[in-house]
């Protein structure tokens, strides 16, 4: 009989594991942050951008997500280069990938495989490699994926139609598959619901640091929760940015209408953000749904619940686009485009890009000149439909342009100092209609050229 007050020793065991369960989680984020610090000084004598966040954020677990991270030696030795999630069976999976006509090996398999009818009674599993892309690598790029994939199916007794992988690095080069099977019996036996941030950190190549994101609210039934990890740097443009994003939640929602929620949100996040205007072969965005939430499965996307779970997906997705951003090679300053008062949401897009884009803009930023000019002239070859009397340009809540011309008020001094921050927002107000568009960049500085005229090396 157990005495009033005291605990029992099941009661005392149980607390004790919960409490190295919680030291476990931090201690693996204080190691992928470390990680990822020592690793971007290192290579090159690159440091962590200086819009990184503070830190990596505390990750809430997902039932039925578990990940493992090891070090395969794709490409550098004693680095970090592989991760591995095990998704529970019952999880449904959606995804968006590149629209690159030289799609990487494991692009094209895992479109394939989402092409067909998921079987939800298996369990599934994504596998993803930094420091090799193996894309333009000709039959062997599917044969490496096949390895690859067979040796996770095989490991952890799954379909390999339900393994999913991704490669980045390195265009051109055989991936050497045989490196990263060798550890995946390590990374199946090390599987931990709190290895997120170790993850995040295995996936990274040019980074400088993990990226993740979370959300959570309150849904009929119980709490839904969202978490992503995503990599990503150079190579940065829509048709899916430059990247590798991976996005779990415990929501029940079936594999059809969660690709449509997925759906709905790219082009307001992914496929809004720019670093160099390149579209890289390899990105790829894959959402799981374990659906081990207690709340009520989504079946409709006009409910509430749908509609609770799309603001919260796109708050995870607008973050860690952001944050790649933030990351963009050689960065010093996160620049926000608003365009206002288009004809068309196609045409406020176009000249959103082609200001977020041009050399002329991105280096004018970085050497933080207040050259308007160079916004009148990306406006004018964005292919937009345009009227010079009627654009108005702002640098922050500055007038710098205005019917036609400098506006009266048009301050040198204010506008040069506004440059120095590290985080702009350019205006343009086009004045024909009511369609609207906000993209993000960066500036563009020698630490780009710096980090790509030697990549293969």
């Amino acid at each position: 009989m157990v005495k009033s007050g005291k605990q029992s020793e099941s009661e005392r065991l149980k607390k004790l594991k919960k409490k190295l369960q919680k030291l476990k989680k931090t201690a693996l984020e204080f190691e992928a942050s470390v990680e990822s610090r020592i690793d971007s000084k290192s290579k090159k004598g690159k440091s962590v951008s200086p819009l990184a966040p503070k830190s990596f954020p505390e990750l809430p677990v997902i039932r039925g997500v578990e990940f493992a991270s090891g070090a395969a030696g794709v490409k550098y030795k004693g680095r970090t280069d592989v991760m591995l999630a095990r998704l529970a069976p019952g999880t449904a999976i959606a995804g968006a990938f590149t629209k690159s006509s030289t799609r990487a090996a494991s692009v094209l398999d895992c479109q394939a495989k989402l092409a067909g009818k998921q079987d939800l009674s298996q369990g599934a599993a994504i596998i993803v490699n930094s420091g090799n892309a193996n894309a333009f690598t000709g039959r062997n790029g599917q044969d490496s994926v096949d390895k690859v994939t067979g040796g996770v199916a095989s490991v952890l007794s799954i379909p390999r139609s339900r393994v999913f992988s991704s490669s980045t690095g390195v265009i051109g080069e055989p991936l050497p598959a045989d490196r990263i099977t060798a550890i995946i019996g390590d990374l199946g036996a090390n599987l931990s619901e709190d290895g997120a941030a170790a993850a995040a950190n295995a996936i990274m190549t040019t980074d400088t640091f993990p990226k993740g994101a979370k959300a959570s609210f309150k849904a009929e039934g119980g709490t839904i929760n969202i978490v992503g990890i995503a990599k990503g740097s150079g190579m940065i443009a829509p048709d899916m940015a430059t990247m590798l994003v991976y996005i779990f939640t415990d929501a029940m929602v079936e594999p059809g209408l969660l690709q449509r929620l997925l759906s709905k949100q790219l082009e307001t996040t992914f496929n809004a953000i720019t670093v160099d205007s390149d579209t890289s072969t390899s990105d790829a965005l894959i959402l799981a749904a374990t659906g081990k939430s207690e709340a009520e499965p989504i079946t409709d996307m006009r409910s509430a619940t749908a509609r609770a779970f799309t603001k919260a997906l796109g708050e995870v997705m607008t973050d860690l686009a952001h944050q790649v951003v933030k990351d963009g090679e050689g960065a010093t300053k996160f620049v926000e485009v608003n365009v206002t008062g288009a004809a068309s949401v196609q045409d406020a897009h176009r000249v959103a890009m082609a200001i977020a884009n041009s050399p002329l803009v991105k280096t004018a930023i970085a050497g933080e000149d207040a050259n308007w000019g160079r916004v009148v002239m990306a406006v004018g070859k964005s292919g937009a439909q345009a009227d010079r009397d009627r654009l108005t340009i702002r640098f922050g809540d500055m007038i710098l342009a205005e019917n036609g011309w400098r506006a009266p008020s048009y301050d040198e001094a204010a506008a040069s100092a506004y440059m120095k921050q590290d985080h702009l927002v350019l205006g343009v107000d086009l004045g024909l209609g009511k369609a609207k568009r906000t993209v993000w960049t960066c500036d563009l500085t020698h630490g780009y050229i710096d980090i790509n005229a030697d990549y293969r090396s």
